[in-house]
């Protein structure tokens, strides 16, 4: 058993769940103190001593399913499914009896079949599983990377296996057995089950080789479901994926906090003053023995989040919504804003709430604003001015996420051209093409001359690039 869970730790590691040699050896105490016949305590065992982040829980379970699963129960489904296919009336047992008497009245019993003809023709399901494996092996199936692969490996191992030769015993013997005297109703019922027995174990071999795709290549299929998902645009994202994408989120945004304490450490520590430390520790022959950093005052940023909320953009709203949600950990001061035509404020419920309610509590129609008229940034803007404009300095950096259509409205460019000059930068991240800004109804083109950096973010790809520009 401790060779099994080893690989399996072997597994996760290639699949991108970090497990180290400690935590391997604390599964195997783990494992000394339980039972083997619980499958679900056996699991809770391994998942609490090998996996560290809540985010690798789904990866370890799907793993584990694939990995402590038994390729027997496949295997007997598969077969199971066969006989099943003969129809209500066939008699499995009275048809292995006949060929039993019928093989003791051919040449004194004897004939001779390969180990997989007797296996299939017994149903000796054990002895099955590990010609497939053995085959499987040969075959090299382990060296199998992509989906496409599956076909290729299925075949090779079938020709180790020599399912062709041994399909072909079978039929001379049931050919043999006629001749000897079976009812050609017996003989047609077997080389009819000879078929589907045949077929049964395709089907197993190639299931075993899409579990082994699945085991070997998991990090490698996670990564490319991970990268379609970032480039897939904000408008066409299902409620499931939005809520997949939390995880990247929280990454995005703990990238940020990263960046930003890298910086007050280093604004804390100051930089170093070369020419005051030479002066100093010139009795020390220039041997920098004192250090002397340069103090400077720190600089506390702010960040004021607006972000349009309207039906026209569903999606992109509640995915920004998340956004905002993740960075309230990495500013000491942070005001965030929801609007249609009406803006308000939802920084206490963002603070009092987990991120699902606070999500739900912003749009729900009439808590916050009205989310179900239609879109006026003008007026939005304006309400901002009247209100809230001297939340707005020198140090604070203004977000704008929103497709900037006005449905014809006044855009009101003027309150945003008095945010823009009070406001250290001025960002709008717009889901829509360049290309459609200042057409129909956009106002985009109005709102430009007073922004510092206008971008398209229409996926996490581009949200990402957009973050690295404005904090690396």
């Amino acid at each position: 058993m401790e060779k099994k869970i080893i690989e399996f730790a072997n597994l996760l590691r290639k699949s991108g769940i970090r497990v180290s040699v400690a935590e391997s050896i604390d599964s195997f105490l783990a494992i000394d103190e339980l039972s083997f016949d619980d499958r679900e305590i056996f699991r809770d065992a391994l998942r609490t001593t090998m996996v560290k982040r809540s985010e690798d829980i789904a990866g370890f379970d799907q793993l584990f399913d694939l990995y402590w699963s038994s390729f027997y129960d496949g295997l007997r489904n598969a077969f199971d499914q066969a006989q099943g296919q003969m129809g209500g009336e066939f008699d499995l047992e009275k048809l292995m009896e006949a060929i039993k008497q019928g093989m003791q009245n051919m040449q004194g019993g004897q004939m001779d079949l390969s180990e997989l003809a007797k296996a299939l023709l017994t149903q000796d399901l054990s002895q099955l599983e590990q010609l497939i494996r053995e085959a499987a092996q040969g075959a090299g199936t382990e060296r199998i990377e992509n989906m496409l692969q599956i076909g290729f490996f299925t075949r090779r191992t079938m020709e180790q296996l020599d399912a062709e030769g041994a399909g072909k015993q079978l039929r001379d013997l049931a050919q043999q057995l006629r001749e000897g005297g079976m009812p050609d109703a017996q003989v047609d019922a077997l080389l009819d089950l000879i078929e589907k027995f045949l077929e049964a174990l395709r089907q197993s071999v190639r299931n075993f080789t899409e579990r082994e795709l699945q085991q070997r290549n998991y990090d490698y299929m996670e990564k490319f479901r991970r990268e379609s998902l970032l480039e897939k645009s904000f408008y066409n994202l299902t409620e499931d994926e939005i809520k997949r994408m939390r995880e990247v989120v929280a990454r995005l945004a703990q990238r940020i906090k990263n960046v930003l304490t890298v910086r007050k450490r280093r604004l804390k520590r100051g930089k170093l003053d070369l020419h005051t430390m030479l002066r100093r520790n010139a009795g020390h022959g220039g041997v920098p023995f004192e250090l002397i950093f340069k103090q400077r005052k720190k600089d506390r940023p702010k960040l004021v989040i607006l972000c349009d909320v309207s039906s026209s953009v569903a999606n992109v709203s509640r995915f920004m919504l998340q956004f905002m949600y993740s960075l309230q950990e990495c500013f000491t001061k942070i005001r965030s804003f929801v609007f249609v035509s009406e803006l308000g404020e939802v920084t206490p419920i963002f603070k009092e709430k987990d991120i699902n309610g606070a999500i739900e509590k912003a749009l729900d129609g009439g808590d916050v604003i009205n989310v179900y008229t239609r879109s006026n940034f003008g007026n939005a803007f304006h309400y901002f001015w009247q209100n809230y404009l001297s939340a707005i300095d020198q140090k604070t950096t203004v977000l704008i996420l929103g497709d900037a259509r006005n449905n014809y409205n006044d855009p009101r460019a003027y309150c945003l051209r008095d945010i823009y000059n009070k406001a250290k930068d001025v960002v709008w991240l717009n889901p829509e093409s360049p290309s459609a800004w200042g057409f129909g109804d956009s106002v985009m083109d109005k709102y430009m001359p007073h922004v510092d950096v206008a971008e398209e973010c229409r996926n996490l790809k581009q949200l990402s690039k957009v973050v690295d520009r404005l904090v690396l």
